[in-house]
Parts: structure tokens; sequence; C-alpha cells
């Protein structure tokens, strides 16, 4: 791999707050809940966001949705990411998690490419409306203002080559007062297929004064420290790289401290087995047993990936049921063998194919304004990506 140590961000501000190392979780629907988040900041440095909560769901106390929010005891900093349609719900929902959740960070999410969400005009698909994403970003920046809380965005290129909206974005972004802009580069026809484009996110760096952090295929450290030092991003999110590995938070930790170099030494399965173990605990305790084994099991060929453990043995381990069950099986692992290095480097998780087409609501293209737009949150009050 190519070495960069040059350009090192510093910490990363947003308003207000202070992250000393330049990284942030990405949201991920079924992943990023308390324990996960716990874990990951057990290992290293950075800022840990919820799972995408819906500002209807939020406004209406929907039961999901506040079941959703729940923060470890050592989560100092309380970050969560909203999902709305409607810049009144999405204020109210801002207010909420405020006055009510005590949250120190919260970004809006304009990225999704769901298309559940994008036919509803949503996630990736809402920028085209630069009305409306002003109008959102309006509310909930002054929502959040009397708190001193910042608001951030993340979003990807556009809704697919034909149909770009990222530098509008930032501008309508900076101009709403955000504290800074995330941009993923892909399209939402591209979901998570490809490769990430960098190029457009050292476009956004040179076109708005805001922090712009970079998004997509970070795998390991030192890809954070190529897009930092290729695109004068301000820090990293990470998403799909840390399933299975939340030790790269370790890593990129160390790496935006000392730069390239030596990297920390890799787990072999015995210390990969004594995170698994960890994590399984951690779910346990905010989900209690019989949940957190079944929230555990679809982290098992994530983590396992690249190691030689039989088939029997990962059939049962993703099919464990108490954290007794778990310490026997894990058990079974050789803890000397070393790990994979031909997994360095590959994604992870979720990737797919481009899409011929984006769904989007009937005429949603025709003009880039939408004020006043009906948009249907009904079947997206429900928090959960």
């Amino acid at each position: 791999m190519t070495t960069r140590s040059e350009a090192l961000p510093g910490p990363l501000r947003l308003g207000s707050l202070e992250v000393p190392v330049p990284v942030v979780l990405a949201p991920m629907a079924g992943v990023t809940n308390a324990a996960f988040r716990r874990l990951c900041a057990e290992q290293g440095a950075g800022l840990y966001v919820c799972e995408m909560i819906t500002s209807r769901g939020l406004v209406e106390r929907d039961p999901m949705t506040r079941s959703m929010l729940v923060f470890d005891e050592l989560e100092t900093i309380r970050s969560v990411q909203l999902y709305g349609t409607d810049p009144t719900h999405v204020g109210e929902a801002v207010e909420i998690l405020c006055a009510e959740y005590g949250v120190a960070h919260v970004d809006l999410n304009f990225g999704c490419p769901v298309p559940k969400v994008t036919r509803k005009g949503g996630g990736g698909a809402l920028p085209w409306k630069r009305n409306l994403l002003a109008d959102i970003l309006d509310h909930a920046v002054r929502a959040a203002t009397p708190y001193g809380v910042p608001v951030t965005a993340k979003t990807r290129m556009g809704i697919d080559a034909d149909h770009l909206t990222y530098l509008d974005a930032g501008r309508i972004a900076e101009e709403a007062g955000c504290a800074a802009i995330a941009l993923h580069g892909r399209t939402v026809a591209q979901a998570y297929s490809g490769a990430a484009d960098w190029e457009v996110i050292g476009e956004l760096v040179r076109h708005v004064s805001i922090p712009v952090l970079g998004n997509g295929d970070i795998w390991e450290a030192d890809d954070a420290l190529r897009m930092v030092a290729e695109t004068g991003a301000a820090g990293v999110v990470v998403g799909r790289g840390c399933l299975g590995r939340p030790w790269l938070f370790r890593d990129l930790a160390a790496a935006f401290t000392a730069g390239s170099g030596a990297p920390p030494a890799l787990p072999n399965l015995g210390e990969v087995a004594r995170i698994m173990r960890r994590h399984g605990e951690l779910l346990c305790q905010h989900m209690g047993e019989e949940r957190g084994c079944k929230e555990f099991r679809k982290h098992v060929s994530w983590y396992l990936k690249g190691f030689r453990a039989g088939g029997e043995l990962r059939r049962s381990l993703a099919l464990v049921e108490t954290l007794a069950q778990l310490d026997t099986l894990l058990a079974e692992l050789d803890p000397t063998e070393v790990f994979p290095t031909s997994e360095l480097g590959r994604p992870r998780g979720r990737q797919g194919s481009p899409r011929s087409r984006v769904v989007l609501p009937e005429g949603w293209l025709d003009d880039t304004d939408g004020r006043g737009c009906e948009i249907d949150e009904e079947t997206l009050a429900t928090s959960g990506g």
C-alpha cells in the first residue's frame, strides 16, 4: 500500500465540539447500536454516531424509534443521525434530541440509497430539491442553535451521473449554518458498487469553507491518510470497513496521531475471539441475553472472514443463543491462527451492482424546488433504515 504522512489533519472541530481524532463512525442500520459504538470507542478515539432515526418517528413518539435512542453509560458525546423530508418535523425532532436526550451532535441523512427511502423523495434523492434541502437544514440549525449543538449533513454525489447535486448541497449546507458536510463518493444509482470517487471530495473541499468529511472505501488506516492527503478533507467517515473489525479505529487513531509507518500488529484469531466475546457481552448488557445473542449472529461472518474456522463451527456461532454457548464455541477456534492478510484492503459488507434507474416519486426530476411538495412519510415513520 502507498503510505502518506504529510498534511495530517488536526482534531475535527464541529462548532464547539472537538473530536480529537478526525474519524466518524457512519450510521449503519442494525449495526451501530450502543453496544457496537462502545466497542469501537474502546478501540480508539472518534465520533460514534447512532443508527439513523426518522424525524417523524421521534416526533410521534414511536416506541421503536425511542428504543433505538439508547446510549452507553460511557458515551459522553451523544451523536445521532436524523432522517426526514418535512422541515417542520426535522426541526421538532432536533429540538427533542437536544432537550430530552442530551445529544451533542446531529447529522442529517441525505445520502441513503435504499429504494424504500428514495421512492419517497428522501435520502440521496432529496438534495435534487434544492429549496427543500435548504428549508430542512434551516429548521434543523435553528432548533439546535440555542443548545449549542452542531448540525452536519451527509450526502452523495447525486442521484446518478446525469443528476449530480453535491456542490449545490455543500453550498446550501454552508449557507444554512451547518458545521460540516460529509460526502460519499458514489451516486445513489451506484449504491455500494464499484469504487468511490475521491476526486469529487476534493472538489467539494475547494467549493466550500466548512469542513468536508470524506466517505467511501476506507478499508485500512492508510486509506484514510491517502484520502485526506489527496482531497484536503478534514476527516473521514468509516462505514463498512469496520464490520467485524472494530480495531480499525485503533489503527486510525494511531495513523492520524503519528502518520504512516509501522501499523499496529494485526490481531490473531485468539484476539479476534476476545473482541467477539466483548461484543456479545455488550449486546447482552444493553438488550438482554436472548436478543443480544440474536443481534450478535449477523457479525460472525464479518469477524471470521478469511480465517480457516470450519463451516460447522461458523454455523453454530451464527445460531448462538447464550453467552455460555458463545464461550464454548469461541474456545474451539485456534487462538494462534494469524490474521489473513489477503483480506486487507478488500471491501466488506454489502456491495451489489449499480442500478439501471433510481426509484423516485413521479415527476421528481421535473424541477429543483420542492417547497410545498407532498412527500408521504407514512412508511418511513419507523426508524431503523
